[in-house]
Formats: C-alpha cells, sequence, structure tokens
C-alpha cells in the first residue's frame, strides 16, 4: 500500500440513480471503486469526461486494456442498487 492512498470511512449502496452514481457505476465496472482509485492506481491526473453530459467517456481497466463509455446513461434502473457509494 502507497503513502497517500486513500480509504473509503464507509461504504453504502446507491438507492436511485444520479449523475453521480452512473460515474460510480462507470469506475465500478473498470475495476475501480471511484474517481480517487483510479487516480491514484493509473497515477492520472485527468479522467475524460463527455462535455455534453459530464459522464465518463473514457476509463484504462487495470489489465490495460479501455472501456470506452455512452455520452447517455449506461446504468440502468436495475443496477443502480449493486453501484457502492464511498464516503471519505
Amino acid at each position: 500500500m502507497a503513502k497517500g492512498d486513500i480509504k473509503p470511512k464507509s461504504v453504502h449502496y446507491a438507492q436511485k440513480w444520479s449523475d453521480d452514481v452512473e460515474n460510480l457505476y462507470r469506475f465500478q465496472l473498470a475495476g475501480y471503486r471511484d474517481e480517487v482509485e483510479y487516480k491514484q492506481v493509473k497515477q492520472v491526473d485527468m479522467v475524460e469526461y463527455w462535455p455534453e453530459t459530464g459522464f465518463v467517456k473514457k476509463l484504462q481497466r487495470r489489465d490495460n486494456t479501455f472501456y470506452y463509455y455512452n455520452k447517455q446513461r449506461e446504468c440502468e434502473d436495475e443496477e443502480v442498487h449493486k453501484v457502492k457509494v464511498y464516503v471519505y
């Protein structure tokens, strides 16, 4: 564990869809908790977002392949309750 790793204090599951839940869904699909962990692991400062919607556009997975996401919502209602929301 590297120094400076930020660990969440608590976690709960999303109750309803929101822009934040959508982006968490995208990070978790790619194998990360959230943007904080992604930036720590990948040593990047910026995440690409769609300017129109503010949703994550592209993420590099841990195996260095890429996930590309649509501008529109991808997290369906039946997936929302699976999204973990971390509190720091």
